[in-house]
């Protein structure tokens, strides 16, 4: 059992220190963010969670905060398939109007997985604040928008999280639909369109080039939306 989590900002804006209570020992985990935030997971929250969702849903944020807290000296790829695999077997998909009540809505990784259920938004968003607590540095990530083939018309339109283990490298495709980790090469039914982290947004055609779109993901208004209600979920 977990007594109190907290997953807080400190300084300027650019440290994400994780202060994880488990079984009375205290751990930090920095992780660099670009936006400022701050997120507090306490036991008044995880009864929140327990009284809406059941114990199934107190028991996946529990597992969620057990995961970064254990696999903190894990390796690179072993984080990418240890996170890939916990979201992809823990939530199911569901679109935002069935789960939500309207047509587009970005879940923070707590209402995810409180809920145990999101689109591939949600599961993106999810996999990617994971591993920045886990100290995946932020430039090797991006959430990645493209066009799916093959695939139910609804989900065509479809987000997946790539991993770069450098600026010019094949990504690796983290995804709700095909849960097998592959290089980019290697998934030709997937189009890219942009992709965009804490620190600027890319249109595909232009990543070569680093340049990244003034109004970065501040200009997406689920995003911004999404940012706004991290750490105060289940208050």
């Amino acid at each position: 059992m977990f007594p109190r989590t907290i997953l807080r900002l400190t300084g300027s804006g650019l440290r994400w220190v994780a202060v994880i209570g488990l079984l009375g020992v205290s751990l930090m985990l920095p992780a660099v963010v670009g936006d400022g935030f701050a997120i507090s997971i306490s036991e008044r929250q995880l009864s929140a969670i327990e009284a809406k969702y059941t114990a199934a849903g107190r028991k996946r944020v529990s597992d969620w905060v057990q995961l970064v807290a254990s696999a903190q000296g894990k390796s690179v790829p072993e984080k990418l398939v240890l996170v890939n695999d916990f979201f992809n077997q823990n939530t199911l998909w569901v679109s935002d109007f069935d789960h939500y009540g309207v047509a587009d809505y970005w879940a923070t990784p707590l209402e995810m997985l409180a809920s145990g259920g999101g689109d591939c938004e949600d599961f993106s968003i999810g996999k990617y604040f994971t591993l920045l607590a886990l100290r995946v540095p932020m430039n090797t990530l991006k959430i990645t928008y493209v066009k799916a083939q093959n695939v139910d018309p609804i989900q065509r339109s479809h987000m997946v999280l790539t991993y770069y283990a450098t600026p010019a490298a094949m990504p690796l495709v983290l995804d709700n639909l095909k849960p097998e980790i592959k290089p980019a090469s290697e998934r030709p039914d997937l189009a890219p369109v942009y992709s965009f982290n804490g620190q600027g947004l890319w249109l595909a055609k232009e990543r070569a080039s680093g340049k990244s779109i003034a109004s970065g993901p501040s200009g997406i208004s689920l995003w911004r939306d999404m940012m706004s209600r991290m750490g105060k979920e289940f208050e």
